[in-house]
């Protein structure tokens, strides 16, 4: 074999997988909204999650991005674990259309239909409109030009006539369950490696069209794809929450179940798999029809793993909920970390696919993001009340600490959200993106004006006077006020925008305003008339103008979140 057709395998394999992705992601791009309202409306019993995961994996040809939204709305509670078990046994099911089409380019010369393809999708490319069919379009001519080469490629390296190719496949025995078991080894490490089992399903293709590995080592191959997939999403999940990892273990325990079964049966389901596709496994080399049966071994191979991935299906598809125990038992959660440790829960960098799945995973961040900074208003409102100096360090503390995971936070998710827009983005998707970064922009300066108001109290804890009950009066209903504003726009972030109505966050805005006026005309009465000084009076309106500036800060927020102004503003 020429270094020449080793280059030209490789860099055929890399055009199918590049195709395979930017086919991926253009319809994911096209179609991602509709399918996260698909995946959530039709998860009903485990049969529709089954049949929406093999749907829709077969529409966006990756299993991958169906598991990652699955996960996300696990995170979000608009899935339980048992009903993602049976999104992920379906995505299984919907990923082997790949192998079909795979098995198409290798019976016939597919790259006729290349060029015409490119041709559409240049123009269709630079329209504003159909961008995303043009990528698409782009994506699958990719990945026929691809196998086309691929098919190609494997007849100029004549594998039949390769002696030292010949001499290693003939050490093994065929009849050897041992020989099963390392290649199906693999199978997995060789997918691990390249994280992508349609490349090496390619490999295997071309090694059993040319005659130089049986089936049943070839099917071996495809099993250990199989579990090297897993593998790939388990390694993504190690940095995600609970739930994540319990979806990928489940994924991976499908998997290795259907493979040790097979395992079992394995001639007798490779002789039926082979009957199914009228495959004869006993003709030799030489005979008249051995070139016209050796053909239908790609079919043999997307037989056998469709086959595989169904049968797999209906018999663990009845024992989801004791999959579900299983899962919850071997992946525990992390020895509990104390609630005030700065940790993102949504956003995972090793699961980041699409733009759409992307923002999805940010939006989720975000809003736990704004129940932190509620939280910390929370820790304000109990140090406003404490008197006890050891209670009241601690607190402040706390709020401290608070201050600085919120920068964190906010710096975090602008890095992720500027991850996001290096991709080709629809102005929609940049819209939503623009909004974000205002959103956790306000959110921080919540968070400043929390710390603000606890560094006031803190100061006035440190002088000699104290509030009288008529300022204690005064500042908890302007926090009551304000706690009111900030539990509004946690509703906002819970509901979807078409079902919410801003106009009561204007509406309790203008309230915090309209006290903050009045108290502010009262302080200067009150500190004319001796009832407190001027120093114990300028900390008390420090405190009432940072809350009206929290609430500045919310409606900014509800603005950024609804995509409108307040009138008059």
């Amino acid at each position: 074999m020429s270094i020449w057709i080793s280059l030209k395998l490789i860099g055929s394999l890399a055009l199918l997988m590049y195709g395979m992705k930017s086919m991926s992601e253009s319809l994911q791009k096209m179609a991602g909204s509709q399918l996260r309202h698909i995946l959530q409306a039709m998860t009903t019993n485990r049969f529709t999650g089954m049949l929406t995961g093999t749907f829709v994996t077969a529409a966006v040809q990756s299993s991958t991005a169906t598991t990652v939204m699955t996960v996300s709305f696990v995170n979000a509670g608009l899935l339980t674990l048992a009903q993602a078990i049976s999104v992920i046994m379906g995505a299984n099911i919907g990923t082997t259309l790949t192998a079909w089409i795979m098995s198409a380019g290798f019976s016939f010369n597919i790259t006729d239909f290349v060029y015409p393809a490119f041709f559409i999708a240049i123009i269709l490319i630079y329209s504003k409109k159909r961008k995303s069919i043009g990528d698409f379009l782009f994506g699958i001519a990719f990945m026929f030009l691809g196998l086309g080469t691929l098919r190609q490629t494997g007849i100029d390296m004549d594998l039949a006539h390769n002696q030292p190719v010949l001499d290693f496949f003939a050490s093994f025995d065929p009849n050897s369950f041992y020989t099963t078991i390392i290649f199906l080894l693999i199978g997995s490490i060789m997918t691990m490696c390249v994280q992508s089992s349609a490349a090496i399903m390619a490999i295997t293709m071309i090694l059993c069209s040319s005659g130089v590995l049986p089936i049943y080592q070839g099917i071996a191959l495809v099993m250990g794809e199989n579990i090297g997939t897993t593998v790939t999403s388990n390694i993504a999940a190690l940095t995600a929450n609970t739930q994540a990892r319990r979806a990928a273990f489940a994924h991976m325990f499908f998997n290795i179940f259907g493979v040790i079964w097979v395992l079992c049966v394995f001639k007798p389901f490779i002789n039926m798999v082979c009957a199914i596709v009228g495959y004869n496994e006993n003709l030799v080399k030489g005979t008249p029809a051995f070139m016209a049966n050796a053909a239908k071994l790609s079919f043999v191979l997307a037989a056998f793993h469709t086959i595989f991935n169904v049968s797999n299906t209906f018999i663990l598809i009845w024992f989801i909920p004791q999959i579900e125990k299983l899962v919850c038992k071997v992946i525990k959660p992390r020895k509990t970390e104390e609630e005030d440790d700065f940790r993102l829960r949504f956003i995972s960098t090793g699961l980041m696919l699409t733009p759409e799945l992307s923002v999805l995973e940010a939006q989720k961040e975000i809003q736990s993001f704004s129940e932190r900074i509620h939280r910390m208003f929370g820790m304000v409102r109990e140090l406003l009340e404490t008197k006890d100096t050891n209670s009241f360090v601690k607190i402040f503390t706390r709020i401290e600490k608070y201050e600085g995971i919120s920068d964190n936070m906010e710096i975090e998710i602008a890095k992720y959200l500027d991850q996001v827009s290096d991709a080709h983005l629809s102005d929609e998707t940049k819209a939503k993106i623009r909004a974000m970064l205002r959103e956790i922009s306000e959110i921080e300066s919540i968070g400043d004006s929390c710390y603000n108001i606890a560094r006031t109290l803190n100061r006035k804890l440190k002088g000699k006077e104290d509030f009288t009950e008529s300022q204690y009066e005064h500042l908890h209903q302007m926090f009551e006020l304000t706690d009111d504003a900030l539990s509004q726009m946690q509703i906002l972030f819970l509901g979807r925008k078409d079902e919410l109505d801003a106009n009561r966050s204007f509406n309790i805005e203008n309230e915090i305003n309209n006290y903050r006026n009045q108290l502010k005309s009262q302080n200067i009465n009150d500190v004319n008339n001796h009832e407190y000084t001027y120093a114990i009076g300028t900390m008390y309106m420090d405190i009432v103008q940072e809350c009206e500036k929290l609430g500045d800060y919310v409606v900014n927020v509800v603005e950024a979140r609804m995509g409108t102004r307040q009138k008059g503003a």
